[in-house]
């Protein structure tokens, strides 16, 4: 199995593979809230943009990740970007991550509904039985925003990863698994609707 290029799309959000096309747009949703400068996660500065696009096409090319860009589709802008990532199919399990949204579009359905497309797909298309978040653990909004959700906290990788700036980060790692699938849906959708 490996990952095809699809569009997920629901009532607020449309999710498309991330190619060279989305560079500019990209880069606006960065720089809404100068993203790159927060501390806690990575997201490339506008300057990179170029390197993360091919990094994402390696990763899509080696069948370990597809890099989506995050369309809000009442304004057909670029809210931000969110992947697919560290997949093993053999072991029936994938990371969402690498998700990230301009500061106008925080705190909307965009990513609750982002979340309910890929969780979707994982479960019920790709036949997962386990797909894993994990985020620094100094990152409260990112946390709380797993959580809500409906991911368990699993626990703390202790200087996990050297972040840009030489901090060692600690990363807390949440889950959802197969049997929780439906009761999580539908608490998302209830929560959109």
């Amino acid at each position: 199995m490996h990952f095809e290029k699809i569009t997920l799309e629901g009532k607020y959000t449309k999710l498309v593979p991330l190619t060279q096309d989305h560079q500019s747009a990209l880069v606006e949703a960065i720089k809404d809230g100068e993203l790159w400068k927060l501390f806690f996660t990575f997201v490339p500065h506008p300057n990179e943009i170029n390197a993360y696009i091919k990094k994402a096409n390696l990763l899509f090319k080696s069948g370990e990740a597809l890099q989506f860009v995050i369309i809000d589709k009442a304004t057909n802008k670029v809210a931000g970007s969110t992947a697919f990532l560290k997949a093993s199919f053999h072991n029936k399990r994938l990371e969402i991550g690498s998700t990230f949204l301009g500061k106008s579009f925080q705190e909307t359905a965009l990513n609750t509904e982002s979340k309910l497309l890929m969780l979707t797909h994982a479960f019920e298309v790709l036949k997962l039985n386990r797909v894993e978040f994990l985020t620094d653990y100094l990152n409260v909004k990112s946390r709380n925003s797993i959580l809500r959700i409906g991911a368990k906290e699993e626990g703390i990788i202790r200087n996990h990863r050297v972040m840009p700036d030489g901090r060692v980060r600690d990363t807390i790692v949440f889950s959802i698994i197969v049997n929780e699938w439906d009761g999580i849906k539908q608490n998302l959708l209830y929560k959109l609707s």
